[in-house]
């Protein structure tokens, strides 16, 4: 295995029960699995299938013969039809009705959406965890006073607990998404080879009920409501776009919240999980890196590039279907996933590890509590019969004056104060200013008030409500 190219998905990154999800087990089990619903479903029909057919198909589903099906993959160049043989020699009786009436992609891409399917749960529940986590580090810190930036620059204060609603919010605009297409996900079903059911129809000698009745047999045998209503030889590739939409927006909203701490890391406000032997740099023995979240930031990267392949794979199909997205789809649907899976990992066991240093945090808000604190009483100011304009702009003026003392050893809170008292008609004393500046919980507005409602009235109803959108 050393001697042979091994992908970062198998071995360096994702979770085993998405590796499972997108190995060759689940893909072909499900390959079979889809063979004996269809000869049970036709049985069932009153075709001449055989209830010792169908068993002894069950009874293989679960020991592919992966040699036989290479050798036979060798000789004829079709995997699905390598599959068929591969299961015929190991099923003498059911050879002859294996595959009766269907096309390949009767079992790709019902395979592809039972696939699809298990991949969006896990991702799902990977965001519930998320939520979750993030709605107690939220309460934690519900009242810690932070700087905000707009622009990269200090504004406004806020709150830890706050600014994370921010990244739960996007997480839930992402979820809704997903809950969507679970809530209205169809397979292919039985629509033959250019999906007008022909041969079906002629399997059942033009008895049209009986080729929907298959149809709706085979849909509820796999777990789903409905079939697509129409389609070529494939389900829409337009369905691939929304899926990976999705997942391409859940990436977004990781690469959002990873930068975020990458930012706070480097104030040392905030800093990822750190293990106790671990090593920053090879060469600088003090280097913390964020090193979590500069991966999250990477996978995204590569998830929202490859995003654009399912777009060129849709608006590319001719007519009924083209064979030039298989091998597009082969790479790019697992990779989507598993991409994602490691991102939410990673994103979990960054906010469990979350490091806040409080003191760090207030020494930063009460440097820049003099500014702070001049919108404030701009808005003071003008209720007390001051013009609004006026004042913005001696404010201003005031604040980028100090850039003129950037090299001299003043102390700002003092020019800004007594710049203030001595410059503007406010009515307040030099006393009960200076207290205003080293009260950073005045100035957080309703940050508190809007965590709570947030976290009530919308992500704790989600979460107890989790459990009915397990599908």
């Amino acid at each position: 295995m050393r001697k042979i190219y091994n992908s970062p998905f198998s071995s360096r990154y994702s979770s085993k029960e998405m590796r499972y999800i997108f190995s060759d087990d689940y893909k072909y089990q499900t390959w079979r699995k889809l063979w004996i619903v269809l000869a049970e479903s036709q049985m069932e029909l009153g075709l001449d299938v055989s209830l010792e057919q169908v068993e002894e198909l069950k009874k293989e589903q679960f020991n592919i013969n992966y040699q036989v099906v290479e050798k036979y993959e060798d000789i004829y160049c079709h995997d699905v039809i390598a599959h068929i043989m591969a299961y015929g020699l190991q099923c003498a009786k059911a050879k002859p009705i294996i595959h009766l009436g269907a096309t390949s992609c009767f079992i790709t891409d019902n395979t592809d959406i039972i696939i699809i399917k298990e991949g969006l749960i896990l991702i799902r529940n990977q965001i519930l965890k998320i939520i979750s986590e993030l709605s107690n580090f939220a309460k934690m810190y519900i009242k810690t006073p932070t700087l905000s930036y707009t622009h990269l620059k200090p504004a406004q204060l806020t709150t830890v607990g706050k600014r994370t609603t921010l990244w739960i919010y996007d997480l839930l605009i992402d979820l809704l998404e997903i809950n969507d297409i679970l809530s209205n996900l169809k397979l292919l079903g039985s629509k033959g080879t250019t999906g007008t059911q022909a041969s079906f129809l002629a399997l059942f000698d033009n008895d049209h009920n009986k080729v929907k009745r298959l149809d709706e047999l085979i849909t509820t045998k796999l777990g789903f409501k409905e079939s697509v209503e129409v389609c070529g030889q494939t389900y829409s590739r337009k369905f691939d776009t929304k899926v990976m939409n999705a997942l391409c927006n859940v990436a977004q909203s990781s690469a959002k919240f990873s930068n975020d701490i990458r930012f706070l890391h480097h104030l040392k406000e905030i800093e990822e999980p750190f293990k106790e032997k671990q090593i920053g740099s090879s060469a600088m023995p003090y280097k913390k890196n964020p090193i979590g979240s500069e991966r999250i930031c990477g996978l995204a990267r590569f998830i929202i590039s490859n995003n654009i392949n399912f777009h060129l794979n849709f608006s590319s199909q001719w007519l009924e279907r083209t064979l030039d997205d298989s091998s597009n789809r082969r790479l790019c649907i697992p990779q989507m996933f598993l991409a994602l899976d490691t991102i939410l990992d990673l994103y979990i066991n960054i906010i469990n590890g979350l490091k806040v240093n409080e003191d760090i945090i207030l020494s930063n808000v009460l440097r820049e509590m003099p500014y702070i604190i001049m919108e404030n009483l701009i808005v003071n100011g003008t209720m007390d019969g001051g013009d609004r304009q006026e004042l913005h702009k001696n404010m201003r003026d005031l604040s980028n004056s100090i850039s003129n003392y950037d090299n001299i050893n003043i102390n700002v809170k003092d020019y800004i104060v007594t710049n203030i008292l001595k410059n503007f008609s406010l009515n307040i004393t030099y006393e009960e200013l200076s207290k205003k500046i080293k009260r950073p919980e005045d100035y957080i507005g309703r940050s508190v008030e809007q965590v709570e409602e947030f976290l009530e009235n919308h992500v704790e109803l989600l979460l107890s409500d989790a459990e009915k959108m397990m599908i």
